[in-house]
């Protein structure tokens, strides 16, 4: 743990290794030994799936999150390098190196893309050109939201700040008193028609993006617990929205939708979990600690089914597709499995080590990525 920039503010930094580098170590972060993976089961192929590309970016140290924007993938690697790849062949639009090791991923509006680099300097690209830098007081493990002309920028002690997209001169800054103890990992930050959705701990805030005034707060969890340890439950980004609802978990609490056109909370579901949730307007996914995957129902939160078969193999946030729901795990395994029941229909390797992130799609065309910094594109029926 290190002090936050403010008084008394404290970071969780060993939140970072539960989803962030648990696959790379087989002791859990309370240093006692993890149970072993499940083996991978038989199965009869059911789903064809088709490799396209892959490129090679240097590692990645970060749960990585790819901006998909006008048929391109954006990627950040941690050493420093941004690249715009064509989703459909996987040939460089651009590449550029920021001069510094990068500690979230990329976001993008199409024509802009912004980093944050260790030293807490937010770089925005024009095209592949660096357009400006900007310094920030807290750490980052978000990515940052380019929308609306402007780049929003959420750190590890809750603070949101926005950019003029042109220029970087900093329009304002959102900072509120708040819990003891902070996750340092990816958090909400996107947007819904004219609102800016961040996260606030447990709640979801909806804020003036042209101000920095919140607008509404919905809570997804109710934290519980004898410690402050035990009660953090900040939300885990991305989130997930269809419609007006929008969902995601809160960190080893729950997992929640609101209604974010009425600043109203839908259902929320107590269970663990560590890494964000994926779905649709039909079905909302995710794995609990334990790797358990289960679906809910997204207009009640009502279990549809459960899944064991991939327990403690320190499962990737997932991806909904029409027929499946895919999720990568610490072999750099990619499990496509039915959405409708869970059963196994599909699994592709990668370059053996663990997918970060949650793999993210562009038309046909499904990416995943891995630590050892490698991007696999693939193409499902």
């Amino acid at each position: 743990m290190r002090r936050a920039g403010r008084a008394g503010g404290l970071i969780l930094m060993s939140a970072v290794m539960v989803s962030g580098c648990s696959s790379l170590n087989p002791m859990n972060w309370f240093g006692a030994e993890k149970p072993k993976p499940a083996a991978l089961e038989s199965f009869t192929p059911k789903l064809q799936v088709q490799p396209l590309w892959n490129v090679k970016l240097d590692k990645i140290r970060f749960p990585l999150a790819v901006a998909v924007q006008n048929g391109q993938f954006i990627a950040a690697d941690s050493d420093g390098t941004v690249t715009a790849l064509d989703a459909a062949t996987g040939q460089a639009a651009w590449r550029t190196e920021v001069g510094a090791p990068i500690v979230a991923g990329v976001g993008s509006d199409g024509r802009y893309a912004a980093v944050v680099t260790r030293d807490n300097e937010v770089v925005t690209l024009d095209g592949g050109r660096v357009l400006w830098r900007q310094r920030v007081n807290s750490r980052v493990a978000t990515p940052p939201l380019v929308a609306g002309e402007r780049v929003f920028v959420i750190g590890v002690d809750r603070a949101v700040q926005a950019f003029d997209a042109l220029d970087g001169r900093r329009l304002w800054t959102l900072q509120r008193p708040g819990d003891a103890l902070t996750l340092a990992q990816g958090s909400v930050i996107t947007a819904f028609k004219d609102t800016l959705l961040v996260a606030q701990g447990s709640r979801l805030a909806g804020v003036d993006p042209l101000q920095g005034t919140v607008r509404w707060e919905v809570p997804l969890a109710s934290p519980r617990g004898t410690n402050e340890v035990e009660r953090l439950a900040d939300l885990v980004g991305p989130a997930i929205r269809f419609g007006n609802t929008v969902c995601a978990r809160a960190f080893q609490s729950a997992v929640g939708c609101a209604d974010a056109d009425r600043g109203v909370l839908l259902w929320s579901k107590n269970v663990g979990g560590l890494n964000a949730v994926g779905g649709d307007g039909e079905l909302l996914f995710g794995g609990d600690a334990s790797d358990r995957i289960t679906a809910w129902r997204s207009g009640n939160g009502d279990v549809a089914w459960t899944a064991e078969r991939l327990l403690h193999r320190a499962l990737s946030g997932p991806l909904a597709l029409n027929r499946a729901v895919v999720f990568g795990d610490f072999e750099g395994q990619i499990h496509f499995l039915a959405r409708d029941s869970g059963a196994t229909l599909q699994r592709v390797p990668t370059d053996g080590s663990p997918i970060v992130g949650s793999p993210v799609r562009a038309g046909n065309t499904l990416l995943a990525a891995t630590r050892n910094g490698g991007l696999f594109a693939f193409r499902s029926e």
